[in-house]
């Protein structure tokens, strides 16, 4: 008689051997080894993702606070600050033109490491003064002419991002104050710094009333992007699509608008414009921001 597996004949191996050999496929294929590498594949991503919002929100940043911290030259108080003009307008009966400007300065204190302060500046043809509106935090938030159109904001000089000339503004204006004077949040109390409504809310929902001026905030006018409810359709251009939370977080894509991610009230992205990349506390960064003129198909 014949036991299998002791014999040596018939190609049949010794049970060591077979014994030996079952191990070795065990060692090397060992039961439910899929598991661990699942989650191994997920800790990268998790790192990933979280160096990632690092890189686009916060590290800029902290970039732009180091510089505002070693920066000896920003004014201490608003009484110091300087807000006169920077003289880059001309004297409105001097410039016969109608004229539309949105124009944007660094805020004062630890705020301006975030934000920008934005109003809106413009002049009939023939007009004998210019008109500026900006919304403030304490009072009555809309004011008139408080300052001078091209003014310093406590100290920091206006940027110019969207410039309308010609019968292309002379058609913009009546709508401009017609939003002006249909602005919601208007009253005493309304104003709120973060996430808005604030000043740059109050510039965005002139440019949303007024699509044809094809006009876009700086990526640091935190309270443009704020929304009362949530918001899925055409960006404020109509050029895009966007979905709002309310100013919390969101996504646009658009011409006007670029891609902009916005990530509590930070936005980062592209400007296809002026060929730029925005960035959370510096803005928009890159060749310049162009002069914006109005949509040819509403001229």
């Amino acid at each position: 008689m014949r036991i299998h597996g002791l014999g040596t004949g018939g190609g049949l191996r010794r049970p060591e051997i077979l014994y030996n050999s079952r191990r070795m496929e065990h060692a090397q294929h060992p039961p439910f080894d899929h598991a661990p590498n699942k989650r191994q594949r997920r800790r990268p991503i998790h790192r990933t993702i979280v160096l990632l919002l690092m890189a686009l929100f916060f590290a800029p940043i902290g970039v732009r606070a180091a510089d505002y911290y070693l920066d000896d030259t920003r004014p201490r108080s608003w009484s110091r600050a300087n807000w006169d003009s920077i003289g880059s307008l001309p004297a409105a009966t001097a410039h016969p033109e109608a004229r539309v400007l949105v124009l944007s300065a660094r805020t004062g204190g630890w705020r301006g490491v975030f934000a920008v302060h934005s109003w809106i500046v413009f002049k009939p043809q023939g007009g004998e003064r210019w008109m500026r509106y900006d919304v403030v935090g304490w009072g009555n938030p809309i004011r008139t002419n408080g300052w001078a159109p091209d003014g310093r904001w406590r100290g920091n000089d206006p940027v110019v991002s969207t410039d309308v000339r010609g019968p292309e503004a002379a058609a913009l204006i009546p709508k401009i104050e017609a939003a002006v004077k249909d602005y919601q949040w208007r009253n005493a109390g309304d104003y709120q710094a973060w996430p808005g409504p604030n000043s740059n809310t109050f510039v965005q929902s002139i440019l949303r009333a007024v699509p044809e001026m094809q006009a876009a905030l700086p990526a640091n006018a935190i309270g443009r992007d704020f929304r009362e409810d949530f918001y899925l359709g055409l960006t404020d251009s109509g050029t895009g699509i966007e979905l709002n939370l309310w100013g919390f977080g969101g996504f646009k894509i658009g011409w006007v608008e670029g891609i902009e991610l916005n990530f509590l009230s930070l936005v980062t992205g592209i400007d296809f414009r002026s060929l730029a990349i925005k960035l959370p506390g510096f803005g928009n960064v890159g060749l310049g921001v162009p002069t914006v003129e109005a949509a040819p198909n509403e001229r």
